[in-house]
């Protein structure tokens, strides 16, 4: 890679002919979205008071100040975007990116170009004040301020929502590489129209797309779902975990709220009804309906088995439940003992003393419990001592730690 060009220096500078005459002044760079550096495509320039597109296979050199072509003739057709191009000054320099390896939004201050394999490429994005600085001093002077803080291309997504040409396109693949809460951190932090951007970006991975909306704070989660129509909505609810689709759920007008419960499948329907029926800070409104429970005179193979069989989220997992004739609970297993233990061990042989609370339970118990007995998930129980369900230690540490 040779040395980088800073956008801010290439952009206003001259755009010469074959023979070194002044054809006009370089407007922008066209470059296209389909490699992990983009490649040039072309130059836009102003000549004689009109715009004008130079194919990047005409460009002799490009410089600091000045863009040489190969030819004098140019074509005075109007520049119209071809797939994937974006124009780097107008479409990405000043917007807001996303830097994929710090999972935070950064502002482009400048571009960074180099010849990589024979053809000029974007390598990189200057966010830091340098960008700035070199953009407002006199160009004689820009130069001495050199690279500032740069972001490799490799490692960022630009928003495009606004390029119509790249709209089409798989929307930032690289958000993969993220996490839910790190995804749902950008969506907040984020404008609207970028927010809605990186929620279209994990969209077609349903999975991904509800665990994001369960990390959402409740305004950003409520607005940004508001604006869907109830088939949409009930698709990404029934994808969420039961407890928060039900947090969800009493923030939207009753008759909105009935509207999409008639849309889920029957058995979350019927779950999510249940926990509607219990107050939000309750142990009841805080638990989930997902656990492993097995009878008394079960052995650890059988449950084991029942724990590959689960399709619960895995923190509900940690611990799995023993329950008698009457299905009153009457212990717990650690899923890390249950796997140290004799496959043949009869689980209601090995089974601790159940730590467990009433649906009406408040927040304040439900801590002092897993605080006092370092518990990572804690039974949820009736009046006759039947489990209703689980309360997790994140369920407890989303109400008693402030958001970011």
């Amino acid at each position: 890679m040779g040395d980088t060009l800073h956008l801010s220096l290439v952009v206003g500078g001259e755009l010469t002919g074959r023979a070194g005459g002044r054809l006009g002044r370089v407007d922008d760079l066209v470059v296209r979205l389909d490699h992990a550096y983009p490649p040039l495509t072309g130059v836009t320039a102003t000549v004689a008071g009109r715009s004008v597109f130079v194919a990047a296979d005409a460009v002799a050199s490009l410089g600091h100040d000045r863009v040489a072509l190969t030819t004098d003739r140019l074509d005075l057709r109007p520049f119209e975007r071809r797939p994937l191009e974006v124009l780097l000054r107008k479409d990405v320099l000043d917007h807001q990116l996303i830097d994929v390896d710090g999972a935070r939004l950064r502002r482009a201050n400048d571009i960074e170009l180099a010849r990589v394999d024979g053809w000029w490429r974007v390598v990189g994005v200057d966010v830091g004040p340098r960008g700035i600085v070199r953009r407002v001093l006199p160009r004689r002077f820009a130069l001495r301020f050199g690279d500032g803080e740069l972001l490799d291309w490799a490692e960022v997504e630009p928003f495009t929502g606004h390029v119509p040409t790249v709209r089409l396109r798989r929307p930032h693949p690289k958000l993969e590489r993220l996490h839910a809460a790190e995804l749902a951190d950008l969506v907040e932090t984020a404008g609207r129209a970028e927010a809605e951007e990186i929620l279209a970006a994990v969209h077609d991975d349903p999975e991904l797309e509800a665990d994001v909306v369960e990390e959402l704070s409740s305004p950003h989660r409520v607005e940004l779902l508001e604006q869907r129509d109830d088939a949409e909505l009930a698709a990404v609810l029934a994808r969420m975990e039961t407890d928060d689709a039900v947090d969800l759920l009493l923030e939207l007008d009753e008759p909105r709220r009935n509207a999409l419960l008639g849309l889920l499948p029957a058995t979350q329907q019927r779950r999510a009804q249940a926990l509607l029926g219990y107050a939000s800070a309750t142990a009841g409104g805080l638990m989930t309906p997902d656990f492993t429970c097995l009878y008394a005179q079960a052995t650890v193979a059988e449950a084991l088995d029942r724990v590959r069989r689960s399709t619960g989220p895995p923190e509900t997992l940690e611990l799995v439940f023993v329950m008698g004739s009457h299905r009153r609970v009457q212990g717990g297993i650690a899923l890390a003992d249950l796997v140290r233990a004799d496959p043949q061990d009869v689980v209601g042989d090995i089974a601790a003393i159940p730590r467990t609370v009433g649906v009406d339970a408040d927040l304040d118990e439900i801590a002092r419990l897993m605080k006092d007995y370092d518990l990572t998930v804690v039974g949820v129980v009736d009046d006759d001592g039947r489990l209703q369900g689980v309360v997790t230690v994140d369920d407890v540490l989303e109400l008693v730690l402030p958001r970011r």
